[in-house]
Parts: structure tokens; C-alpha cells; sequence
């Protein structure tokens, strides 16, 4: 009878890999490790080590280090799209609505565990989009979806009057893509949070003055 029920319950548990091995749970793990050490300075040992796979299942999962890779840059815009939607949406000040943009984005590159780590992409992926045209291309379009977003925002913002007829949404897009940027930039470099967000603060003003 105990042996009956141990073959039952061994029916009704879940066939398949470990919760430790979600994909989308994995592939935020080695987007860790890439941050940490740069694509170059990463090893598939290093990627087995913080997913919890070995590298027969890594490989299955994701593909090689190069696959894992960019996978890991394009969940990381993914989501930094995702939340550069919420927090640009209409119903605010351009100036409330743009703090809490550079906000966000500090969150993200104040995340990391001991050193701030910056953005994800701008920390590892624009020395790599030299000499890799995959790498490149993501890069590239990030970035312009990105001053999209901000331009959409300020023209919004224009034609609500909040901006004087004369402002350029494309020439403060640019700007407000550039100190976005710049803080990440600084935040791996060390700087502190508070002076990031002075510097967000100042940049917002000349955007909306």
C-alpha cells in the first residue's frame, strides 16, 4: 500500500526542468552575470553558474553565449520599453512626467548588488556593436526608440501648451535621451544617486523652460 502511494504521487508531480530553470527567470540571471563582467569577460561557466545550469541545458535553452547574449539585451529594452510607457504616459506635468522617467531609470541602474551598475546596454553592449553587426543593430534601435518616446512625449507636451510653439521635440528628445545616458554613464563610474538626480533635475529644466 505505501508503495502504491509513493508511485502515485510520484505520477502527480510535474515532469520537466526545475522552477530554478523558467526561461525568463534564467535569462535575467545571465543578463546578471554579463552586467557584472561585460560580454568579453563572461564564460559559460560563469552563465551556468548564475542561471543554476549546467551547460548541456543552457545551451538547449538559450543557444551559445552569443545567443544568450542578445537575448538578454533584448528582454533587458524589452522591459526598459515597458516601463519608459508607464512612466511617459500623458496625464502629468512634462516636467513631473520626465523626473520620474530619469527616476525610473536610476532604479535600474542602482539595482545591482555593491556597485551601482548603470544601464545594461550602454555598460556592455556599445563596446561590443563595434565589431558585431547583430549587437549593433539592437543597440541602434534601442536607442532610436528610445528618443521616439521622448519626442512623442514632448510633442504632447507642445501641443498642450506647456512648450512654446517655437520648442524642437526632436532637439529635446535628443537631449533628454542623451541625459539619460549620461547618467548611466555616471552610475557605473560611481557617482552618487542624489548628484544623478541634481543632474536630471537641471536637465529637465532646460528641456521645459
Amino acid at each position: 500500500m505505501q508503495d502504491r502511494t509513493k508511485s502515485s504521487d510520484a505520477a502527480k508531480r510535474p515532469r520537466g526542468r526545475p522552477r530554478a530553470y523558467e526561461p525568463e527567470t534564467a535569462l535575467r540571471h545571465a543578463a546578471d552575470a554579463f552586467w557584472r563582467a561585460g560580454y568579453a569577460g563572461t564564460s559559460l561557466d560563469d552563465l551556468s553558474a548564475a542561471t543554476g545550469m549546467n551547460r548541456p541545458s543552457l545551451k538547449a535553452a538559450f543557444g551559445d553565449k552569443h545567443d544568450i547574449y542578445v537575448k538578454a539585451l533584448s528582454d533587458y529594452w524589452d522591459r526598459k520599453f515597458a516601463l519608459m510607457g508607464e512612466v511617459l504616459a500623458p496625464g502629468r506635468p512634462l516636467a513631473e512626467t520626465l523626473m520620474q522617467a530619469y527616476d525610473a531609470a536610476l532604479g535600474i541602474y542602482f539595482s545591482g548588488e555593491g556597485q551601482p551598475r548603470g544601464c545594461f546596454v550602454v555598460g556592455t553592449a556599445v563596446t561590443e556593436a563595434l565589431e558585431d553587426p547583430v549587437v549593433r543593430q539592437i543597440v541602434s534601435e534601442g536607442f532610436t526608440g528610445l528618443d521616439e518616446r521622448f519626442r512623442e512625449r514632448i510633442e504632447l507636451a507642445r501641443a498642450e501648451g506647456e512648450l512654446g510653439a517655437d520648442a524642437d521635440p526632436e532637439a529635446l528628445a535628443l537631449l533628454a535621451s542623451a541625459t539619460m545616458h549620461t547618467i548611466a554613464i555616471r552610475a557605473r563610474a560611481g557617482r552618487p544617486r542624489d548628484e544623478l538626480h541634481a543632474l536630471a533635475r537641471k536637465a529637465v529644466a532646460a528641456i521645459c523652460r
